[in-house]
């Protein structure tokens, strides 16, 4: 098998994505990521045409794995109070001191009309799943969608925070806080 036939174009763009996270869209460059991935630039031509197709790959990558698709398994909790303890709990779990961040590498972008559209269609969907599950736990839309944006944006703050504090709390405490702050 040939170095071309080993990556998919989805290891291509998983790496672009790893390169973002660190750097922005200026960290995704051919000739770095195929070093990372040990092959040649070859192996890329296999796969996209160009840089452009391959960050535009990239973000089709992030936003399906972490928009509505990435979101399914918590959309499929019926109970809204263990749906919201779920969510919050795997996600500010996630965060880990240091740890690069896609999303917030993405911002610096954020003027770049494919960067817009993913980030708008990953926010989009978590705020809807946040909405959604505050009206069914009883608070009325206009509240829902208020409470849903400010659990969103804490939860955004942390991982920002945990881009440069490399002492900041257990990620299990901070789930623990952010399911006493954001459960009615």
């Amino acid at each position: 098998m040939n170095e071309s036939t080993r990556l998919s174009a989805q290891d291509w763009a998983r790496a672009a994505l790893k390169a973002i996270a660190d750097g922005g869209l200026a960290a995704v460059a051919v000739e770095p990521l195929a070093r990372t991935l040990g092959v040649t630039k070859g192996s890329f031509y296999a796969h996209y045409r160009n840089r452009d197709e391959l960050i535009a790959a990239a973000l089709t990558e992030w936003s399906r794995g972490h928009g509505a698709d990435g979101l399914a398994e918590f959309a499929a909790i019926t109970d809204p109070a263990r749906r919201l303890r779920e969510l919050l709990t795997v996600v500010v779990q996630a965060v880990q001191p240091l740890a690069p961040s896609v999303h917030l590498s993405l911002l610096g972008d954020r003027n770049d009309p494919r960067v817009r559209d993913a980030v708008r269609r990953v926010d989009q969907a978590r705020l809807e799943l946040l909405a959604r599950t505050y009206r069914e736990l009883g608070l009325p839309p206009d509240r829902a969608a208020s409470r849903a944006r400010v659990a969103y944006g804490a939860i955004l703050g942390l991982q920002h925070l945990a881009q440069t504090d490399p002492d900041a709390p257990r990620s299990a405490v901070l789930a623990d806080e952010a399911v006493a702050v954001f459960l009615p």
